[in-house]
């Protein structure tokens, strides 16, 4: 049941991020698993330098620890080609020239609006005097999955049974970029991950990996999808909440030990009065106890 964190370097880790790396943490140590850290830092276009030195040292502060060297993602990128050329190999992708914007006005034409982040398909089915017509333009295409649409399912350690379709995921953007949903299966894949535990913004995602992993005929994890931390305004918390990051807390009088305090008790694991120490919150660690509704935090 090998766990794992990855964050991205793109900004320093708030209280939302910190939290769900301690939880993560919990899981795996909390039965004796090994815990791996790794840096998602694919899209070069945000990556901040230095981002990644202060990500690790907040999560080293917190008292989460790893058990291997950190794996990064723009070291990896063969094995992601390898992949693709698989799936392609497969008949499995078709190229997409489509915008974003195209996109999502196809997604809210008449016909009837698309689940959010699907794709409609509009090349799906291009002849290829369309593709050619599209490269003369100047166009490059991403790279899409052929998807069966057929229901996937699985079982949430929070949520329960859940389903959804594989839809039609980009597997690599059109600047070369192997995108996120097939870079994360074939990682934790390749990594032995058994439980993948994240924010539940990603639980719609799910489907998606499950079927590439699938075609891939590699392993599925287990998944815990835990609740986010939220602005006052009830969006996804954010540097424009105020104090939210380690070194803001610090600056406020907090210490890393208080703020793994709140990051327990917010999540429901310890009462005021209980032991937030990192060896008591492995030991009483149980993920029934787990709140389901997102916290929202205030920077009284």
């Amino acid at each position: 049941m090998t766990g794992r964190y990855a964050p991205s370097p793109t900004g320093p880790l708030h209280l939302g991020n910190l939290r769900t790396a301690l939880l993560a943490w919990l899981f795996a140590r909390s039965r004796g698993a090994r815990f791996l850290l790794r840096v998602e830092d694919l899209d070069a276009s945000r990556v901040r330098p230095g981002i990644e030195a202060r990500q690790l040292a907040d999560l080293a502060a917190l008292g989460v620890d790893w058990d291997a060297a950190v794996v990064r993602q723009s070291e990896r990128t063969e094995l992601y080609a390898e992949a693709i050329a698989r799936l392609d190999e497969a008949g499995a992708l078709y190229p997409c020239f489509c915008t974003r914007a195209e996109i999502r006005e196809a997604a809210a034409a008449p016909h009837g609006p698309l689940p959010e982040g699907a794709y409609p398909g509009t090349c799906r089915e291009l002849s290829t005097a369309q593709r050619a017509r599209h490269e003369h333009d100047g166009r490059s295409p991403a790279l899409r999955l052929r998807s069966d649409q057929e229901p996937l399912g699985f079982t949430d350690a929070l949520h329960g049974k859940q389903a959804g379709v594989g839809d039609d995921v980009v597997v690599r953007r059109n600047d070369g970029t192997p995108a996120y949903n097939l870079a994360v299966v074939v990682d934790d894949a390749a990594q032995g991950v058994g439980e993948v535990v994240r924010g539940d913004d990603l639980l719609d995602t799910t489907p998606r990996q499950l079927l590439l992993a699938r075609l891939l005929d590699l392993p599925v994890p287990r998944f815990a999808h835990v609740p986010l931390v939220l602005g006052a305004d009830g969006r996804r918390l954010a540097k424009r909440h105020g104090a939210v990051t380690l070194a803001d807390r610090a600056a406020a009088g907090d210490s890393p030990e208080a703020v793994r305090a709140w990051c327990a008790r917010s999540a429901g694991l310890a009462g005021p009065q209980d032991d937030v120490s990192l060896d008591a919150l492995v030991r009483s660690f149980d993920s029934s106890r787990l709140t389901r509704a997102p916290t929202v935090w205030r920077d009284d």
